[in-house]
């Protein structure tokens, strides 16, 4: 008999910078969460179940329009949820306000990015510049696998 139920494998793209600690921590956290148990401190479980796609350069304007659109709070102001304090970053008064313009100055400086930027493409889920963000998408994943949560729901 025919099933026509398919689950959807999640998707999920670190925007990965090797310069920042953080973005190394975050590529750490999520290669041991497919290679190893998850959570780590729990040898029982297995390890979660997602395509990692890893990309050494900054997001297109599009990309950041749903970044934007999937943070949990999300910002007024683009360059507020994407611009790093990084010493060659424009000041507030400087800074594009738009994500065409953001995107514009990361392709010249991805330093000015806050790194890493992870997104759970089929959740609607994304942390920029957060570890924490990035242990919130890997525990609503370990949620759903263990039947906490059902697909759908938030």
């Amino acid at each position: 008999m025919f099933n026509s139920f398919k689950r959807k494998i999640p998707e999920l793209s670190i925007f990965h910078r090797k310069t920042s600690p953080q973005s190394v921590r975050a590529l750490d956290m999520l290669k041991a969460a497919v290679s190893g148990p998850y959570p780590p401190n729990d040898p029982k479980k297995a390890p979660l179940v997602f395509d990692l796609q890893v990309v050494e350069r900054p997001p297109t304007a599009d990309q950041l329009k749903t970044i934007l659109s999937y943070l949990p709070s999300p910002a007024t102001n683009p360059a507020m949820a994407f611009l790093s304090a990084h010493y060659t970053a424009p000041t507030a008064s400087n800074a594009p306000v738009t994500v065409s313009g953001i995107a514009e100055l990361a392709q010249k400086n991805p330093d000015v990015l806050k790194w890493p930027i992870v997104v759970d493409w089929l959740d609607g889920q994304a942390a920029v510049g957060e570890i924490d963000g990035v242990k919130r998408i890997l525990e609503k994943m370990r949620q759903k696998r263990d039947g906490e949560i059902r697909e759908g729901e938030s």
